[in-house]
């Protein structure tokens, strides 16, 4: 269908070639999906001076990955001029390395989104926009009267949302507004038996073991993971809960630990590599997102696929995958009375793991990106 059309993503992050810099992996995962539909796939994300480590650009089989560079400051005088800047570098790189594309598909309204319309308008070519935002996120851009985000979502010839409750709140901006969820690898999260997972990992394989994963920022809820593990405890001795990522709030949430005489029970384990996520994953007796915003919850899908059962919160888009009870169980934001009872229920319940597994498979990117066909279809 597009064997003969070259796509050009924009993306606010997009990982190096050794995965060091790693945010932005769900977009690369979607790109080694979609070269495979292309003649070319051209990947550009430009980057603030001073903001990140300097990225080399790269190729890799028929995709091209550039990360120009351009002066930004992180005050309000320079964020509302973001886009712009972003835009120029993005358009000095196109003429230098004289690139052709077809087609754009660009991830967040904010730059990528902004930058993206631009550039089809002055080359002529067809916008596709991925709002990968968290519901907080994208309801303080749907009411902030802010005209260069209204302009962005009224002039992309498609939007995609990774959630079906905003799709009529973008419809307001657009009329060719589409719900296509996020996705996952399953090379990236291979699937292993429990007790070989922990052996690696050097776990107790008797003792129960909750797991979790995010940034260690307020909107990820662990403080209220934390409180609720105060009531677990109460009823599970033999129980160790597993809190992954790095984040300003660690000390924070390491006195919290501490306070409530919890250290023999919560772990805060720092940075958890591509390599040890699947031991992880697949060592959990149950996986939680204690989160009080998402736009969807990768994470909540990383577990599934390895038929790892869910306690979630409703914050935005958990709710969409966790439709049943035979993959995991929800509770509201915010509530650690709540969520210290979902969390026992889930530890006390026989989970079918190999329908979990199956139900998780409509996720992969190779399904998913099927769906990103229909809709760059749509636009030519």
């Amino acid at each position: 269908m597009f064997k003969d059309k070259s796509l050009l993503i924009l993306a606010n992050a997009f990982p190096n070639e050794d995965n060091s810099f790693y945010i932005g992996t769900f977009v690369k995962e979607q790109v080694n999906e979609l070269k495979r539909f292309f003649r070319e796939v051209i990947v550009i994300s430009p980057q603030p001076l001073g903001y990140r480590k300097e990225l080399k650009n790269y190729s890799c089989d028929n995709v091209r990955i550039y990360y120009p560079r351009f002066f930004h400051v992180p005050v309000n005088f320079f964020r509302a001029r973001l886009g712009d800047n972003a835009f120029r570098a993005v358009d000095k790189l196109i003429q230098k390395e004289q690139l052709e594309f077809d087609l754009i598909h660009a991830h967040f309204t904010w730059p990528s989104g902004y930058a993206g319309v631009k550039l089809a308008k002055e080359f002529g070519v067809p916008v596709v926009i991925t709002i990968h935002e968290n519901r907080d996120w994208f309801l303080e851009e749907y009411n902030s009267k802010n005209q260069k985000i209204h302009w962005t979502w009224k002039n992309a010839d498609a939007l995609i949302r990774v959630n079906k409750k905003d799709v009529p709140l973008l419809k307001e901006f657009n009329s060719n507004v589409f719900f296509v969820p996020n996705g996952f690898s399953p090379e990236r999260l291979g699937f292993m038996e429990k007790n070989t997972a922990r052996e690696q990992l050097g776990l107790i394989e008797d003792k129960k073991v909750i797991f979790t994963l995010g940034a260690l920022i307020e909107r990820k809820g662990f403080h209220y993971l934390i409180q609720a593990m105060s009531e677990v405890v109460k009823h599970w001795k033999d129980v160790l809960c597993f809190i992954g990522g790095e984040g300003p709030l660690k000390n924070k949430l390491q006195k919290q630990i501490n306070d409530l005489n919890l250290q023999g029970h919560v772990k805060i384990l720092g940075f958890v590599p591509d390599g040890e996520l699947a031991l992880w994953m697949n060592a959990a007796d149950i996986f939680v997102l204690p989160s009080l915003s998402e736009s969807f919850g990768l994470v909540v899908l990383e577990a599934l696929a390895v038929g790892t059962p869910v306690v979630a919160t409703i914050n935005g888009g958990s709710e969409e995958i966790i439709t049943s009870d035979y993959y995991g169980l929800l509770c509201p934001p915010a509530d650690p009375e709540c969520l210290a009872e979902k969390i026992l229920i889930a530890l006390d319940k026989e989970w079918d793991r190999e329908k979990i597994r199956k139900y998780a498979e409509q996720f992969t990117w190779k399904n998913i990106v099927k769906q990103f066909l229909v809709v760059y279809n749509h636009v030519f």
